[in-house]
């Protein structure tokens, strides 16, 4: 069996995993400030598991084995994965919160029977997960499927929380959206007011919109060659706008095809746990 666990920045969520079958154990608040108050909490939903399997909202460098984690301080910096080993006695695999989406995706949801899967997320920014062959994969510094980060977007360009400027995460969210609109039209509206607009009459906004994320998008399909490209967060709920998506990158790909590329998630709201568990059982299970 393995322990999986989707831990974010106020919730940590347990499940027990056999042979695919998620068992829900429940949840739990996140400690943030002290690292052996955290280990308690998760300790105390562990009885004799193999091994344990965490998905969360960081980057691990799979050299170093630190993590970057904005949002929790007590395990920021840490290598999180080593100290967890030497506290539980079992292996410990931490994965990134959107390479664990991706892999849900993978084993159990849209992405299920394709080899090259692109898992994306929209949400409050923009965010991605790449599973070749039903491996994640990572990049030095644990960075890989970021396609929201680098200066592609040049009208308009706005500063990014990376500290460039014109990176698609600064637009291509729901927060980007609205940022895109007020930009566009001089008027503030919610992602919802916009597309609920939309959705009535032809919308710059969206337009621009989709035709910023197209663009980016089918490269990066050329590039990696997936099969299918999972859509999660806020704006991947939108099935409408994810459909126009999808038909804005299939003109843009090399490859033509008349079969759905860019489609809604399917994974429920444990995609973190899902993919935890997936990715923990094909390591250790």
């Amino acid at each position: 069996m393995i322990l999986a666990f989707d831990i974010g920045g106020t919730r940590i969520k347990a499940a027990r995993v056999r042979n695919g079958h998620l068992h829900p154990l429940g949840e739990t608040a996140t400690p943030t400030q002290d690292f052996a108050t955290f280990t308690a909490a998760l300790a105390v939903f562990h009885t004799s598991e193999s091994a344990i399997a965490i998905s969360i909202t960081g980057v691990v460098d799979p050299t170093t084995g630190r993590i970057k984690v904005a949002n929790i301080p007590c395990l920021d910096g840490r290598n999180v994965a080593a100290d967890l080993e030497a506290a539980l006695n079992r292996p410990v695999l931490i994965l990134n919160d959107a390479d664990c989406f991706a892999m849900a995706e993978a084993t159990s949801g849209a992405g299920k029977g394709h080899r090259n899967v692109f898992g994306i997320i929209l949400g409050t920014g923009v965010g991605g997960g790449l599973v070749l062959n039903g491996q994640i994969v990572t990049g030095p510094g644990g960075y890989a499927g970021e396609w929201g980060h680098g200066p592609v977007v040049h009208d308009p360009a706005f500063p990014c929380g990376c500290g460039q400027i014109g990176c698609l995460d600064t637009i291509g969210g729901a927060r980007g959206l609205e940022r895109l609109h007020t930009h566009l039209t001089g008027q503030d509206a919610s992602a919802e007011a916009i597309l609920a607009a939309w959705k009535i009459a032809p919308s710059p906004t969206v337009t621009r919109w989709l035709d910023l994320l197209s663009g980016q998008l089918a490269m990066v399909v050329n590039l990696i060659g997936a099969d299918i490209v999972p859509v999660g967060g806020g704006l991947g709920n939108d099935h409408t706008l994810i459909a126009a998506l999808d038909t804005a990158t299939r003109a843009r790909i090399l490859r033509q095809t008349d079969a759905p590329l860019v489609v809604p998630a399917t994974v429920s709201a444990d995609a973190g746990l899902a993919g935890a568990a997936a990715a923990g059982e094909a390591k250790y299970g």
